[in-house]
């Protein structure tokens, strides 16, 4: 969705007010070149949208760090919010997650990944992977500053993000440190059916996938023993991502003897974020911290 012409600009210390006060914010390529960049005009803005606050035109990536509260669990987690491909609604996917997060004792770290844009790279599929794989590099680097264990970093993505998420842990880096130990997947894309595979050709590869590409991104079928650990979340009447998306790869989860935790909603839609007490969706958060502190990855 381009939406510039309804952006609304936020000053920058009402964004700093908003998100707390236990935070450090990183560019995620402070001193090195930019993978798969190429010089660009756009300008990041902010839009009210989807009954939330979502970043347009990110070429400048960052990582906020939440730093676990009270009784560090040593576990963190990478949150990828979701947009499509086309924004990233930082805040109810984002910021908000992170605070709860930490208030637990998880090291919580919010991702604002770069926008695959032609106008601004020429591999436009390959921004958002190299900008996850990076984060993660990050949050290896940074474990004894925040009393991270190595072994027990992982990512939670809703949406699109959660596809990058679930890439993460399917297309193995060479660099160890660069993939997740595990997953939290919420209401988000697996498989690779007809309004996918348009989807991935409009929005992230702006372009024909090729034979090789279709193999590549028909994740189900990479399934295997080593693929990480898993906590899946979906609402039976997702208009936007079928049940199905969550239904099958928890079972190649099972078939593959990988351990994996499912919750299904009867009510919640797309895009609920943190959820609501009126449907029941809330309770999702507590279920994963609960399964993220009491799991080894």
């Amino acid at each position: 969705m381009k939406a510039k012409t309804l952006a609304i600009h936020i000053p920058l210390f009402f964004l700093t007010c908003h998100l707390g006060h236990a935070q450090e914010e990183f560019k995620l390529w402070e001193g090195e070149k930019k993978p798969f960049y190429k010089e660009n005009d756009l300008k990041e803005f902010e839009i009210e949208v989807w009954g939330t606050t979502a970043v347009g035109n990110v070429t400048e990536p960052t990582l906020t760090i939440y730093k676990a509260v009270g009784q560090n669990s040593g576990k963190a987690v990478v949150i990828i919010p979701g947009g499509g491909y086309e924004l990233v609604a930082m805040y109810h996917e984002g910021y908000e997650l992170a605070e709860l997060l930490s208030k637990n004792g998880i090291t919580a770290a919010v991702l604002k990944y770069r926008l695959p844009d032609p106008e601004s790279s020429d591999e436009p599929q390959l921004v958002p992977l190299a900008d996850g794989r990076k984060a993660l590099k990050i949050m290896h680097e940074k474990a004894e500053a925040y009393g991270i264990d190595t072994d027990e970093i992982g990512v939670i993505g809703f949406s699109a993000g959660s596809h990058l998420a679930t890439v993460l842990g399917l297309w193995k880096s060479e660099e160890e440190n660069e993939n997740p130990d595990f997953t939290g997947l919420i209401y988000g894309v697996t498989n690779l059916s007809e309004g996918n595979k348009s989807w991935l050709e409009s929005n992230l590869y702006h372009r024909k996938l090729t034979e090789e590409e279709i193999a590549q991104n028909t994740l189900l079928n990479l399934v295997n023993e080593d693929t990480p650990q898993a906590f899946l979340v979906h609402a039976i009447d997702d208009d936007s991502c079928n049940l199905e998306e969550t239904t099958l790869y928890a079972q190649k989860l099972v078939e593959h003897q990988v351990l994996v935790e499912t919750h299904i909603f009867p009510k919640g839609g797309h895009g609920f974020g943190l959820g609501r007490a009126s449907d029941g969706t809330d309770q999702w958060v507590t279920l994963f911290v609960n399964w993220v502190k009491n799991n080894q990855f």
